[in-house]
């Protein structure tokens, strides 16, 4: 089973359009696992709306700043599935979402997906009228690109085939984890998430370099797990240049786990 990790914080309207999305996927063996940096009650609302059309579990801790690193691997530790997928609250999948991540998983390798950003015009527009942007056929998306509600729109062309894929570039630039999928015992082999990243920045990047350090391959997800990302306001930058420094270190050091992660949880 493919446990989704699905990562909010305070924005309902967001979470609502990702949860139809995920309760419209043609592939119905996964759950879902809310990873909730201390929202509010009215995220929960929303969350029990659809406890009836996916096996849902919330994952809470009290709000005590950017905790993204701290609740995803909360999450992790609740959730069942031996292959995890990492979405954002604010990004919508497509029907065939989890499919293609099940189809393109393979041991030995995380699958890095890409997104198409969504104008805030057109974000504040659609989330008004609950307009179902999960089911537009190619032709809908490319006529909003043309009206600039979406940028980035050709990477919602689908390619087939696997094996080019593995010729992805072996870095870790441009991996995010609104969008990734990873097999559970190599984020326990490295530790999961790295908590001592607090505040927006880095913190997936970190995961990255140290999956690639464990020997864990980047496997190309463009062009067929393609996410649709609403519009939000920029977070709060103010750690941003400490975050830097973690991640300076990490690339100058040749530690594999993470400092503080999955293990203090659970030896906690």
């Amino acid at each position: 089973m493919i446990s989704v990790i699905l990562t909010t914080y305070n924005r309902p309207d967001a979470l609502q359009a990702a949860l139809t999305g995920l309760a419209a996927q043609r592939n119905h063996s996964f759950e879902v696992v809310i990873a909730d940096d201390g929202s509010t009650s009215a995220t929960a609302a929303i969350i029990e709306q659809y406890q009836h059309n996916l096996t849902l579990t919330h994952v809470w801790h009290e709000d005590n700043g950017f905790r993204a690193a701290a609740i995803r691997n909360k999450a992790i530790l609740q959730s069942q599935g031996e292959y995890i997928v990492f979405l954002d609250g604010d990004c919508i999948p497509r029907p065939d979402f989890i499919a293609q991540h099940e189809t393109l998983a393979e041991t030995g390798y995380f699958v890095a997906g890409n997104r198409v950003l969504i104008s805030e015009s057109a974000t504040q527009r659609y989330l008004a009228v609950h307009e179902p942007l999960h089911l537009w056929s190619l032709p809908q998306y490319q006529q909003a690109a043309r009206q600039k509600d979406f940028r980035r729109s050709f990477a919602l062309h689908q390619f087939p085939g696997q094996f080019w894929r593995k010729y992805a570039s072996q870095n870790w630039q441009g991996v995010r984890t609104c969008n990734l999928g990873v097999w559970k015992k190599d984020l326990q082999t490295i530790n999961g998430f790295d908590e001592t990243y607090t505040g927006w920045g880095h913190e997936d990047a970190d995961l990255a370099i140290r999956l690639l350090r464990a020997g864990i391959k980047r496997k190309d997800g463009r062009f067929a797990t393609t996410v649709l990302h609403l519009w939000h306001p920029e977070n709060d930058r103010s750690k941003l240049k400490e975050n830097e420094q973690r991640l300076a270190s990490i690339l100058s050091a040749d530690r594999v786990e993470a400092h503080t992660g999955l293990r203090e949880h659970r030896d906690g």
